[in-house]
């Protein structure tokens, strides 16, 4: 007994000093591998010629250092996702990680960017998933040479997360636009979004040829309820746009049966799903609950629910932020992004994740 208790005080006593050292506890995995669009973008779109951009006031009016690139008065749904497995930093942009730096992780996300070639190509320059997955094999490489071989490599990576979050801009950016795209013409809502799912797989398949084993794979959105669909297709503003909504169903539904497909078939590897849909509209149906008054305006922008663009240079925006859900005609605020993350991470209802949450794929 005397000897058991001679152990506790030790740990306690290292415990403490730990603290008092500011010792803090390593990540609970090693890096975070980011793939998205302008949810989740941060910086990536800064130097292209692209009209998908985030780097001026009052973006970013709520985040440490100003504007950065992120769609959003404040954090993003992954930079709270990156603190609640223990980073103590920002996971950085492809376009500015370099060195070390990249051990922790990459964030590869684009702004208009989607899972098919063409998306978003009105808005100009932008990475899409293809080109994302390239950019990650090129950062592998990288990672070979500081790590000092492949084995090495392989092994660091398949403890690291995948986070992926795209689909859309697919809808937004080319379905839901018949002034640039002819897709809804050629395609019903299913067979669209079999071609994306198909498409989505073949990346899939790359990143898990290299290196990737853990992969949390985040559903599309509530579209239908983004202030710039309220807007263009609600009569009164409030009510969700039924057509648009059952169409990110559809694509939601097959990606969640990726998850079982893939979990059988690939060694080694572990898939989970995300229902950020399901988690949206919990917010939007109990927003009391959350603490949100507004649910169907942005908190900047232009027109009907500010929801025509997204927020002008130096435009003013609401002042009581915390309280609205959205923050411009597409992207949600820093409040509503912190309960996303937190229920991806760890899961409030058994729907929020399939089959287990963010925090039980690190623990794998």
């Amino acid at each position: 007994m005397a000897r058991e208790m001679g152990k506790f005080w030790v740990v306690a006593l290292v415990f403490s000093l730990s603290l008092i050292n500011g010792v803090k506890a390593a990540p609970q995995v090693p890096c975070l591998f980011i793939f998205g669009d302008s949810l989740v973008d941060n910086g990536n779109n800064n130097q292209l010629n692209s009209l998908a951009k985030a780097n001026y006031m009052p973006y970013g009016i709520d985040f440490p250092g100003g504007p950065s690139g992120r769609f959003s008065n404040g954090k993003t749904t992954v930079d709270v996702a990156a603190q609640l497995l223990g980073f103590d930093s920002y996971i950085p942009p492809y376009s500015t990680a370099r060195g070390q730096d990249i051990l922790k992780g990459v964030n590869y996300a684009s702004a208009a960017a989607g899972i098919i070639e063409e998306t978003g190509r009105q808005l100009g320059g932008r990475i899409s998933f293809s080109g994302q997955v390239r950019n990650y094999r090129n950062t592998v490489q990288q990672i070979v040479n500081l790590l000092g071989g492949q084995n090495k490599t392989t092994t660091y990576l398949s403890r690291c997360i995948f986070l992926i979050g795209l689909g859309s801009n697919d809808y937004l950016n080319n379905y839901f636009q018949p002034l640039f795209y002819s897709t809804a013409q050629r395609y019903t809502p299913e067979q669209y979004a079999d071609i994306l799912i198909q498409q989505y797989t073949a990346q899939l398949n790359i990143l898990y040829n290299n290196g990737a084993r853990k992969f949390a794979l985040v559903g599309v959105g509530a579209i239908g309820c983004s202030p710039n669909q309220l807007a263009q297709n609600s009569r009164d503003g409030k009510t969700c746009v039924a057509r648009i909504n059952a169409a990110n169903q559809i694509f939601n539904n097959k990606l969640r049966s990726l998850v079982d497909q893939f979990n059988n078939n690939r060694s080694g590897a572990k898939f989970i799903y995300i229902n950020a849909y399901g988690i949206f509209q919990d917010i939007i149906s109990r927003p009391a609950a959350y603490g949100f008054r507004v649910t169907n305006t942005g908190c900047c922008g232009v027109g009907r629910n500010n929801g025509q663009i997204t927020c002008l240079p130096a435009q003013t925006p609401c002042p009581n932020r915390k309280e609205y859900v959205f923050w411009d005609a597409f992207h949600p605020t820093e409040a509503t992004n912190q309960i996303i993350a937190r229920r991806s991470y760890s899961a409030q209802s058994a729907s929020d994740a399939y089959p287990i949450d963010i925090r039980r794929l690190a623990q794998l």
